[in-house]
Order: structure tokens, then sequence, then C-alpha cells
């Protein structure tokens, strides 16, 4: 029996089930993919939305020695192709509503392995496919876990890919328990009366770690939602299900602030929320924990390092800055030389700890080119403020260069949000008539907010008061909706290009 086993380990949009529950569908989820023909070491893709399934597995994969590739549920056939032939997979577990794209990735790709269906709601032929239910039932379940050792692959995710082909992260065994351990338990304190709700999906390396490992690791509940985290959905999961523990991203908690029928603060149970993916404005911060009584906690983190190694803490958040390093994780900020630069100066932020992946999948070049040693090179801009506290600058590739002086991005569209007008912004450099870059706003304004050039010279004149002049942005666009990747995160080349037509 094991530990727990009465305990809600994962509700979804289905129902609850237990840690028995559970561990019966991991060891029948392994015996089905092993019946499958699949061995130690193979690859199998679970293109799964948020639910028992994707647990189940996940898991399964890895007691049976398979490496599961979780993949992002939103990308377009054309990835899907792209990782089923470069991971070389023989089997695919996907979703009934991914199958369409999924069957065409499988014809661009010419892929000839085996899809089996995860059907929970009946929405899909069984004909030619195999369903992950029917397979579970009839399989055998593992009886022990492959003889795996700490330095086997254990899972892979693919990257966004949004600025080109994704990139196939290997992590090994141990590196999901070293996240729950240094950081669940570490620094947020998660404990086996929290009920974890992450908006961030499962696929994504921060979701992962959020609503499964996290949870798991301390016998905590974790809700499952398969369908997109809007703000009517988000609150009717906090309220109705009591969530303690909330995990968002910045575009989601301002957007909540802003939703005119979110819960109260009398309505919910949280103790404590997280955010990642972007620098959480410090507005943004000031203003959730006024209204709701708990603290944002930011941080930043990657696919490469599986989940957040710098981060603010609990009782101590210092809304504006990433926060410290990690315990178990050294940080470091490096200038263009590669040597570590003064506290205050601008550099690329480098990170070392025990969850590095181990390579990016038959890529060699850009392996060698991001893990650096112990060092994981994030391709972040960073400084220390006066306390030691990291603070976002922007990414390496977004930086401008004003006057012959570095221009943080996330840094002005920070001043812009905290106008009270402004949901969100984001800033890129464009060339003058004197072909000279200058920032450039996007805006979108809050509900009720009207644009109009008034406004518009307002914005500008709210960030002269805020930074330095040189700073502030010179054109302002209102702008209905910023492109975004499924994490939140501002895709700053779109814009870009979009100005360069």
């Amino acid at each position: 029996m094991p530990l727990r086993a009465a305990k809600v380990a994962f509700v979804d949009e289905q129902g609850s089930y237990t840690y028995g529950d559970l561990a019966e569908r991991v060891a029948r989820a392994g015996g089905a993919l092993r019946a499958l023909g699949l061995v130690m070491e193979q690859r199998v893709v679970l293109g799964l939305l948020d639910r028992i399934d994707f647990p189940a597995c996940f898991l399964g994969a890895i007691e049976a020695g398979i490496v599961p590739v979780p993949v992002n549920t939103l990308f377009p056939p054309a990835d899907y192709a792209y990782i089923l032939a470069d991971s070389r997979a023989q089997v695919a577990v996907v979703s009934a509503e991914l199958l369409p794209q999924f069957e065409e990735a499988a014809r661009l790709a010419n892929w000839r392995g085996t899809f089996v269906v995860s059907d929970p709601r009946g929405v899909a032929p069984a004909a030619p496919y195999s369903r992950l239910d029917d397979l579970m039932v009839r399989a055998e379940p593992l009886a022990e876990p492959a003889p795996t050792g700490a330095d086997d692959a254990c899972f892979w995710l693919y990257s966004s890919g949004s600025t080109g082909k994704p990139k196939g992260t290997v992590h090994v065994q141990t590196s999901l328990i070293r996240t729950a351990d240094l950081f669940a338990q570490g620094v947020l304190g998660m404990r086996e009366d929290d009920v974890v709700y992450s908006a961030a999906k499962l696929f994504f390396a921060y979701g992962l770690g959020n609503a499964l490992t996290f949870p798991l690791a301390v016998g905590a509940t974790a809700v499952l939602r398969a369908g997109r985290p809007t703000p009517d959905v988000v609150g009717e999961t906090l309220r109705a299900h009591g969530v303690t523990i909330f995990c968002g991203v910045p575009t989601l908690f301002g957007a909540l602030l802003v939703h005119p029928t979110f819960p109260s603060r009398d309505e919910l149970a949280l103790r404590l929320c997280t955010s990642a993916g972007e620098p959480l404005p410090e507005e943004i911060g000031k203003t959730w924990t006024a209204r709701f009584g708990v603290e944002v906690v930011d941080g930043i983190g990657s696919t490469e390092m599986l989940h957040i190694f710098v981060s603010n803490r609990p009782g101590a958040v210092k809304y504006g800055t990433t926060g410290l390093p990690v315990p178990g994780y050294r940080a470091r900020i490096v200038g263009e030389d590669g040597r570590e630069v003064t506290p205050g100066e601008l550099g690329e932020l480098e990170v070392s700890g025990p969850t590095a992946a181990a390579c990016y999948w038959n890529n060699r070049d850009k392996s060698r080119a991001t893990f650096a040693g112990e060092w994981t090179r994030t391709g972040d801009k960073y400084r220390q403020d006066e306390d030691g506290y990291f603070v976002y600058c922007g990414r390496v590739d977004d930086m401008l260069k004003v006057g012959g002086i570095w221009v943080s991005p996330s840094e002005v569209e920070a001043a812009l949000v905290a106008h009270p007008h402004v949901l969100e912004a984001a800033v890129i450099g464009v060339a003058d008539e004197s072909d000279l870059i200058k920032p450039k706003a996007f805006v979108v304004l809050k509900p009720g907010a009207v644009a109009h050039d008034a406004l518009a010279d307002e914005l500008k004149a709210h960030v002269k008061g805020r930074l330095a002049p040189y700073k502030y942005p010179r054109w302002i666009a209102f702008v209905d909706e910023l492109p975004k990747t499924p994490t939140g995160k501002i895709r700053r080349h779109v814009l870009r290009a979009q100005e360069a037509r």
C-alpha cells in the first residue's frame, strides 16, 4: 500500500484521484508502454492536456526506464513533426483533442510510429488507434522500477522554438527530486496540507514542478485544468478547491487584478503565490499583496535548469527584483570578457546547480554554447542592487543601446505598468529619422481607459519622472494585445519584425 494511499493527489475535470489510485495508474501506464514494445532509454512523446493521464504516463514511463518527452500542447503541426523526427520516438500518447494536429505532423514527418489516444471524455473515434484506458486495463502493472542510475536520461523537455527549431533538453534522473527539495520545500515551504494550482501547464518546466513534482514530494494535492487559464477559470478554481498555493505568470496576475468578477480576498484560501516566466512588475506585486494579503514570490528558472534557481523568499519579498540564489545554486553576472562584473554593473546571468540539463539532444554546438562546464548561460541580462538582490534587465537580444548607454526594456515596461491606466507594455528599439535607436513602447490599456495623444504624452512624462530621461519611449503605440509565448513571455522579436516591414 503506497504512502498516503487514501489522500487525494490530483483533481481534474473528471474527478479526484488518491495517491493509491495514482500508484496503480502509474504502474499500469508503465506496463502499457512496455507492452507496446518500448524498452529502456527509448523515448515516448506525450502530447497530453493537464489531466490525470499526464502524471500517470509521465511517471509510468520513468518507472519503466522509458524516457517521456512532454510537448507543448499549443505547438503547430510543423513543430510536432520536427519533434517526432528529432526524438526518434516510436510511440506518441496524445489527448484526443490534439489528435488532428499530430496526424498532420505524422504526415509531414513521414512518421510511422504508434499513436495512443487519451480520451477520457470519449470525443475521438477509436479506430485505427488504441485508447490509453484500454491498454492500461489489459497491461501487466510494473512490479518494480527499472534499474536506472542517477545520471541516466530521465525525461526531455523541448524549448518553445519561438525563434528557431525546438531544442530537446535532456534531464537526468536526480533533477526532479532536487528541485522539490531545494525550491518547493527549501524556499516555498510547501506542505502536505497545501492545495496547489498552477496556471502554467505540466509540459512547461515551471508547471511540471509546480503541479506534479512539488506536491507529490510533500504529499499535497494538485488541481489540474485542461483548458486555458482565463481569469474566470482561475477564479473559479481557486475558490472551488480552496487552493492555498497559486502559481502564475506576471501577465496573468495583471489580468486577474482588473477582472471585474474575480473572487475577493475573503473567498480565497491562498497563503502564497509564485510567479516566473517574465519579471513581475513591482506595481503588480504590491497591488496583489495589498488586495489579497499574500505575497507573490517571483523568481527565474529555465528549461535548461528545470525550475527556479534565483528567487525571492516568503516573508522577505523585494518587489522589483528576482531575489537571491536558491540554496544549492550559485549565480554570477559576467561581462562580455567572461569575468564577473562589479555590483551594480550590467552583465549576463550564469547559474551553477545540481539540476542543469545534460545537453541539448543532437545539438552539439548549442550545447557547448549554453552549458559551459559547471556554469549554464541563461541569456538574461542582470545587475545586483545594493542589497545583493538580482534585478532583471532583459534578454541579451532585447537590450537597447540609446546614446551609447544600455537601456533595459523591462525597466521601461515596469515604469509604464506603474501608470494607473496601463495593463501591459512591451518596449523595443526603433531607428529615428537620424537612424539612431530609441525606445518604442506598445501599450495595452486597462478596461475603461481610452487611447489618445494626450495619454501618450502623459505616459512619456510618467516614465521620465521615474527613470533617467534618455530611457523614455519616444513613441507610444496603443494595441489591443501583445504577442506572447504560451508561457506568457512577450515575443519582442515579433514586434521588431513588424516594425521592420
